[in-house]
């Protein structure tokens, strides 16, 4: 048996000049949710899709504690680098 997913998204065709014209408004169709199909001399050559929108939140440090409880970070981790590595880093030094 096979599972066959549907989306409820709208597919709009456009040749480039017409894309050309209407930039904004296909922009803000595609902010909706809207797939705008580019098309040269009305061949499919490319799509316009909405990307997914990212977190709003930070991402915590540590995640690797739960796959490995033994996992610590130190707090030398934090501090200022030596001088000689910044340097190193900044194309100085030998």
């Amino acid at each position: 048996m096979t599972n066959i997913v549907t989306y409820n998204r709208t597919m709009i065709n456009l040749n480039i000049n017409e894309i050309k014209t209407h930039f904004s408004s296909c922009l803000a169709k595609v902010s909706n949710g809207e797939t705008v199909i580019v098309c040269k001399r009305n061949v499919p050559i490319a799509e316009i899709k909405p990307i997914a929108a990212l977190p709003n939140k930070k991402r915590p440090i540590g995640l690797a504690g739960k796959e490995y409880p033994d996992f610590q970070i130190s707090d030398a981790f934090f501090e200022p680098l030596p001088d000689d590595i910044v340097a190193a880093f900044n194309g100085k030094g030998s």
